[in-house]
């Protein structure tokens, strides 16, 4: 080698770490990364079909079966070690590589959620299903179905190449994200990612690090994603006001809970606007139900509301129900009724661990070809949450819009009209892949 030469490998060198390229003399990541983009194309048409099939025949949380029963066959196809009924309707698969290593985990979401699909698709949901007692129509309205299909697809890609991996993948397949269609919340009650957990999903195998990936509106293939709080906590509200029944043309001989719970309504928004920190931590208190009377003629016993607290900080959370509970309590005393008042933890808020995003950043710029941003903070919950508690974890968001179409006019989650670019779904597929032999073999190679 002439001295020129030399001289110009350390800099190849330090341009590549600047990158964020692993550099290996024989099969590196960098290598894997271009069989991962050639084998993810190829099953492109294959994840289009999965996604069609699943869209079509939507679940409700917790009543996965028929998408279960799907997952598994493809994931026993594929010579994955693979263990049904976690957490009631969960799939989990393992693939372990040729040689030892770390572990990670990639996690998807399998139910829909009890919306009426509009007609136009070939592939519509006409499903029904049962909500806690009631039939309604069944619709995968917030994409799930695109992730279970990603992670079918990200689970053959890097089945195909575990000669050259190693450590281990976990394919996680998650139930009920949306909650449960079979269960209520209250104390005692778990679904989804909680109670996978306690069906042991981590005790076997922890994994060292958890991926996840979900679809929204946005340009197509652009990968978007925070570092700390991504997602809100959720903690479910319950006031009741109670008064003292009695005619209603003669006021004065009762006490109105229904007046009462205006001022209640009223009132709890000052804990927003007046109490709580928000500087540290964007707040919503939102009132969702309100129930109470049964004629028009009569001031009845009581009131009864639901609604959500949405926090991104432990702090602010837990001094926002304090204030929620004695504001409601002295707002109806004042009118003299009684408020009891209960709040139930949900989901808390997805903290992004910040050395797994400077570690994956460079992954998923070339996952993404440089199509990238930084998220928004959403008002939304997910459980992912306690997987992430666990383990350190990663949460990203895809965008889905068509091309041509404006992000901001799109029908969001959970809305009828959201739709999903198919052709996006080859990004979500690829950045799952890659973020997994990334993190496995950069720490081989690193």
């Amino acid at each position: 080698m002439t001295s020129s030469r030399r001289a110009l490998v350390p800099s190849l060198l330090a341009t590549a770490l600047m990158f964020g390229i692993h550099v290996n003399a024989q099969a590196g990541p960098s290598s894997l990364e271009q069989q991962i983009r050639r084998d993810t194309a190829a099953v492109q048409p294959q994840l289009v079909e999965w996604r069609r099939d699943i869209h079509q025949h939507p679940e409700l949380g917790e009543q996965e079966t028929r998408t279960a029963q799907l997952v598994a066959k493809h994931l026993e196809s594929l010579g994955l070690d693979v263990r049904t009924g976690v957490g009631r309707t969960g799939v989990v698969g393992i693939l372990k590589g040729a040689k030892p290593g770390r572990t990670v985990a990639l996690r998807a979401d399998m139910d829909a959620l009890p919306v009426k699909e509009p007609e136009g698709l070939p592939f519509a949901s006409r499903a029904k299903g049962n909500y806690h007692g009631t039939e309604v129509d069944v619709m995968h309205a917030c994409g799930h179905d695109a992730h279970t299909a990603m992670l079918m697809a990200a689970a053959q890609v890097l089945a195909g190449m575990k000669d050259q991996l190693a450590g281990t993948v976990m394919f996680i397949f998650q139930p009920a994200e949306e909650g449960s269609s079979l269960v209520l919340p209250g104390q005692g009650a778990s679904w989804g990612a909680e109670r996978m957990l306690k069906d042991g999903v981590f005790d076997d195998l922890k994994p060292d690090a958890v991926f996840a990936v979900h679809v929204m509106p946005g340009p197509p293939g652009q990968i978007s994603w925070r570092s700390g709080a991504t997602t809100a906590a959720s903690d479910m509200l319950r006031i009741t006001v109670t008064g003292s029944q009695g005619h209603g043309g003669m006021p004065w001989n009762t006490i109105d809970p229904i007046v009462a719970s205006a001022q209640v309504i009223g009132g709890v928004q000052t804990v927003v606007s007046r109490k709580a920190n928000l500087s540290r931590s964007p707040t919503v208190v939102t009132i969702g139900t309100i129930n109470g009377g049964s004629g028009p003629n009569i001031v009845p016993e009581s009131v009864a509301m639901t609604g959500t607290i949405r926090t991104y900080d432990e702090g602010v959370r837990a001094q926002v129900g304090h204030d929620l509970k004695r504001s409601s309590e002295k707002i109806a005393e004042s009118a003299g009724a009684q408020a009891s008042v209960s709040i139930e933890p949900m989901y808390s808020s997805i903290f992004n661990s910040a050395e797994l995003v400077s570690q994956m950043t460079p992954v998923m710029k070339r996952a993404a070809d440089g199509k990238v941003a930084t998220a928004d903070l959403p008002g939304a919950a997910e459980d992912f949450s306690f997987f992430s508690q666990k383990v350190p974890g990663l949460y990203l968001f895809l965008g889905v819009t068509p091309e041509g179409q404006d992000p901001a006019k799109a029908a969001p989650n959970h809305n009828p009209g959201f739709f999903v670019d198919e052709g996006a779904m080859e990004v979500g597929a690829r950045t799952l892949s890659m973020m997994a032999v990334d993190f496995l073999m950069g720490s081989e190679h690193g």
